[in-house]
């Protein structure tokens, strides 16, 4: 019998001896049901690159008061992944954090105080697990699953009962994963900021999650799209996805004029600025009149120069930093997702135990949308 097999047996024998405790009176249980049940779960341990990156054995416990305890079973990676795990994300964090931030799985115990939910229900949450609804705040950050608080890449995860959000029958688990970060961040430009309507046209920069997820939301909304890659093939297959417009920006560094001669002059309605402040400039000179700029990448860094921004005056063009959404947005996309049957594209699935590939896969750049690591 093979050691991932072993592994998987024993956790699942800990889950249902757990569960039924769990499921036992409260007046039954003279300590914590899930006292004898132990998990695997990653931590960065020193947040030095993806070799930091272990796999540790630890103690299970009940959730709390206002918990859920999830076992997970599709979680996402995102781009902030990678520079957490090499230290180059907000402030250091605490060697046993639990990374990522985006994931699904099946509820196995909820907590004093918490209704609505029971062992059984298939859920995900937002990362930012305080906002449930209405506008940013920057306290939200305090609260960010896999990043300022543990994450998904664990078998088991503990979750505010306030933040989960059931799935709809139709989604799987891998599909409300993919979902995640990259999805609300689309969402978010595309329908809170763009009030996107079907004929617009809506410009993405690279083919990573954020894009190929916002190409396939603006196709869902009816809506034409232009993308940028460096890759022909990855062209070829944004092509396939739906994107009607593509520019490979290396063949043609001001891309912003191939976009506008393929709208006819009249340029784009919608841009979704994964890169940056880098080609900031050449995104707005690609828009429309009254167009709306989503700003949210910092793969471009931070250029010498600051970019022209006189042409907002003259075209009118809103521009907006974005930092992903709400639970109530997190919601409305997996509706509409759901409702209209998109599959967002997954370029690879990685099994638990090689969570390093996975994180080395994407590092490496050569996906298209999202990477994902599945626990079964």
């Amino acid at each position: 019998m093979s050691s991932k097999t072993t592994r998987r047996k024993a956790l699942a024998g800990g889950l249902a001896v757990a569960a039924a405790a769990a499921a036992a009176p409260q007046a039954a249980r003279a300590r914590d049901a899930w006292a004898d049940t132990t998990y695997q779960r990653y931590e960065l341990a020193g947040q030095r690159g993806i070799a930091s990156l272990q796999r540790n054995r630890r103690q299970a416990r009940s959730p709390g008061t206002g918990e859920v305890l999830v076992r997970m079973r599709a979680a996402a990676l995102n781009y902030r992944d990678l520079l957490l795990a090499a230290g180059q994300y907000g402030e250091p964090q605490p060697a046993e954090r639990v990374p990522l931030s985006d994931g699904a799985g099946e509820v196995l115990a909820v907590g004093d105080g918490v209704t609505g939910l029971a062992p059984g229900d298939r859920v995900t949450a937002p990362h930012f697990l305080d906002w449930l609804a209405g506008d940013f705040s920057p306290a939200i950050f305090a609260n960010d699953a896999g990043i300022t608080t543990d994450g998904w890449l664990s078998e088991l995860v503990w979750l505010p009962a306030r933040s989960v959000v059931r799935l709809p029958e139709r989604l799987s688990f891998e599909t409300a994963a993919a979902l995640g970060v990259a999805g609300i961040t689309a969402w978010r430009v595309l329908q809170t900021l763009g009030q996107i309507k079907a004929g617009d046209t809506v410009l993405t920069l690279g083919t990573g999650g954020v894009s190929i997820m916002a190409l396939q939301i603006a196709r869902m909304n009816g809506a034409r799209v232009a993308i940028t890659s460096s890759s022909d093939d990855k062209l070829a297959l944004a092509r396939d996805l739906g994107a009607e417009i593509t520019v490979n920006y290396r063949q043609e560094p001001e891309w912003q004029n191939a976009v506008r001669a393929a709208t006819g002059g009249r340029g784009v309605d919608i841009v979704v600025e994964t890169v940056g402040v880098a080609t900031l400039e050449q995104s707005i000179a690609a828009c429309a009149p009254n167009a709306r700029v989503g700003l949210l990448g910092v793969l471009g860094g931070i250029p010498e120069q600051f970019p022209n921004l006189l042409p907002l005056y003259g075209n009118n063009i809103h521009l907006q930093g974005i930092t992903s959404g709400s639970r109530a947005m997190h919601a409305n996309l997996l509706e509409a997702a759901s409702v209209n049957q998109l599959e967002p594209y997954v370029d690879k699935v990685f099994d638990f135990a090689d969570a390093q590939s996975a994180y080395a896969h994407l590092k490496a750049a050569g996906h298209v949308g999202k990477v994902l690591i599945t626990s079964r």
